[in-house]
């Protein structure tokens, strides 16, 4: 599950069929909402099949399962292997309660169809459909400001949406395998999607900083990509990083780290890369 400062109102992306006794009931609670602007497309904008980044970075769209909303602005990569099979398959899928009485559900394929997937579809199912949902009643904190921020934590691309036990043991357990398929989308689209970041954390994928660090040395407007730097140096304390005051700003705090973040200058972004680059050299000596 997530932190609870990583999570976003329950009713913010809530299925249809609730809506009504939701919001009834939100208003007899004297409930107070956030000022939620996410607009569904009509329709998916199209996909690029030989990158897999969706075409218009403005709009954003539904997702294929129609639960869960996902905005092209988030910088999502769709990755372009079987991408219409697997489509199919999401949108065939029929959610599922939880049985214990929880907040939440599953939406996900069934084992058989999902055991009958390649890994290079597995990787695309993942990257595009997080299975499990929970229903929380905190509100996000919301980010001002970006271009001049490097923020301690990595922006909520899934709502109330994440990945599985299942999902996250895939990356994991084929981190060699999905480290390979992502090196060579973002070596291609020279971004990193905002999924391909947040894989990256949770599989500890510390071999993918010299590609996130000349990704981002292409243009240095991705300030999600040094989170993600951080971010492996913290999971693997890596001790010159867990001792300086970066770290005690960003995650040294009681409460509200998500909002945390360090002002974005050269020093900042050359301390960061530099402390990256030799965490990862010391790598190779142990």
């Amino acid at each position: 599950m997530k932190p609870f400062y990583y999570m976003k109102p329950f009713y913010y992306y809530m299925k249809p069929f609730y809506c009504i006794p939701l919001f009834a009931m939100l208003y007899f609670c004297a409930c107070s909402s956030p000022d939620v602007k996410t607009k569904a497309a009509t329709h998916p904008k199209p996909v690029d099949s030989t990158t897999g980044i969706l075409t218009d970075p403005n709009t954003p769209r539904v997702s294929v399962t129609g639960n869960k909303i996902l905005s092209t602005s988030d910088g999502i990569t769709e990755p372009p292997y079987s991408l219409e099979t697997v489509r199919s398959l999401v949108s065939k899928i029929k959610g599922e309660e939880d049985t214990s009485g929880g907040d939440g559900g599953t939406e996900a394929l069934d084992e058989k169809t999902y055991a009958s997937l390649t890994l290079n579809e597995k990787f695309t199912y993942h990257m595009i459909h997080p299975e499990t949902y929970s229903q929380m009643c905190d509100i996000l904190p919301e980010r001002k400001d970006e271009d001049h921020r490097i923020y301690g934590h990595l922006p909520d691309i899934f709502g109330e949406y994440e990945w599985s036990e299942r999902q996250l043991e895939f990356f994991k357990t084929n981190r060699d395998s999905v480290e390979g398929l992502m090196k060579s989308l973002i070596e291609k689209n020279n971004q990193v999607g905002a999924n391909f970041k947040e894989a990256i954390v949770e599989m500890n994928g510390k071999e993918m900083i010299p590609v996130l660090i000349a990704a981002y040395s292409k243009e240095k407007k991705d300030h999600y990509i040094l989170t993600v730097l951080m971010l492996l140096m913290k999971k693997n304390g890596y001790p010159e990083f867990m001792g300086s005051t970066s770290y005690k700003k960003l995650y040294g705090l009681l409460t509200d780290e998500y909002s945390a973040y360090l002002v974005y200058n050269k020093a900042n972004e050359d301390l960061i890369i530099q402390r990256a680059t030799n965490f990862y050299n010391g790598l190779s000596r142990q």
